[in-house]
């Protein structure tokens, strides 16, 4: 069992790695049946990339994000809502116009 991977073999110009090679280097021990399986997929998965390779995206630009809003975002304008005397009233405790906390260390 064979599929795509790194190997000194080549199939359709991919490297190719045999599956017991694969499943030591990931310390695996798969039973004969998990080997198929994975062997399948594998090659599946790298039959798909061989066939995106195919495509010409040279005149594609690439894909920065798929929104297309640029900037949602309000303008930052400070704005004086509440005075601090209106603030430090709910303080349980002030000092010299400030909020007055216990100390850490």
């Amino acid at each position: 069992m064979v599929f795509y991977c790194q190997a000194k073999r080549e199939r359709n110009g991919h490297k190719m790695l045999n599956i017991e090679e694969y499943e030591a280097m990931v310390m695996l021990d798969l039973p004969a049946e998990g080997r198929e399986l994975l062997t399948r997929r594998l090659n599946a998965l790298a039959d798909t990339f061989t066939a995106l390779e195919k495509i010409d995206t040279g005149s594609v630009e690439p894909l920065v994000t798929v929104l297309t809003r640029n900037n949602v975002l309000r303008e930052d304008v400070s704005e004086k809502r509440y005075s601090r005397d209106e603030i430090l009233a709910n303080a349980p405790e002030q000092s010299d116009g400030y909020f007055k906390v216990p100390g850490t260390l």
